[in-house]
């Protein structure tokens, strides 16, 4: 059985999960609480950082990027990354946009202060620092809006990593309850698809002890 090392939350990771759920993969999903460094883990990939998928035979993908990449090579049904090599190149920037760009303007800001600090005990969020992230969202709500303005998803007509890595990004910060779907409908509607999918299934049923989401997370008419 293949494994995936993940942690709470974390975008990266989540993007993974659909990604093989839409390949139809089985894997065992372990939490890897990636502070604690343990020697077993950190053995796997020096960064000791998630995700890193291990194959049923041992073969060791780590970080969301290769393991992305190396998804649409060895199963390449179905295909998440386009065919013709304008549509991949599109994908591919879409994926940097919300797993970089986003990650730094919003995720950084918004998961890392009200979630990461609060696991590891590093005080309180700072509230100027989710400010900025609470802004800088919707400025990515409006691009999500004029890209599904003009195609069916996010880089074309196909579903594709560009709409998995997006959803896995705001899934999180939607865990905490922090997206204005109210104020970005045309966004909100893009959201509602995605989350219908059986691939987003089992991110909606996460449920971290004390950290609670909001009702509306896993409810697919919110």
């Amino acid at each position: 059985m293949r494994i995936l090392y993940h942690l709470w939350l974390n975008p990266a990771c989540r993007a993974v999960r659909i990604a093989m759920a839409e390949k139809g993969l089985d894997f065992e999903l372990v939490l890897e609480k990636t502070w604690e460094r343990r020697a077993e883990f950190m053995a796997l990939d020096p960064s000791g950082e998630v995700p890193i998928l291990v194959e049923s035979e041992g073969e060791v993908i780590a970080g969301a990027s290769a393991i992305l990449e190396y998804l649409e090579d060895v199963y390449d049904s179905p295909p998440l990354i386009g065919n013709a090599p304008v549509e991949r190149a599109e994908v591919r920037r879409l994926v940097s946009w919300f797993g970089d760009k986003f990650g730094r303007e919003v995720s950084e800001f918004i998961h890392n202060e009200k979630f990461v600090k609060r696991f590891l005990t590093k005080g309180e969020p700072d509230s100027k620092a989710v400010r900025a992230g609470l802004a800088n969202i919707r400025t990515h709500l409006d691009y999500i809006a004029y890209l599904t303005d003009r195609r069916n998803w996010l880089a074309g007509e196909a579903f594709s990593l560009a709409d998995i890595m997006a959803g896995a990004h705001l899934s999180a910060i939607d865990y905490m309850g922090d997206v204005p779907w109210s104020r970005h409908e045309a966004a909100k509607e893009w959201y509602a698809r995605i989350k219908s999918r059986p691939s987003f299934r089992s991110l909606l049923e996460d449920y971290i002890s004390g950290f609670p989401p909001p009702k509306h997370y896993a409810d697919l008419d919110f």
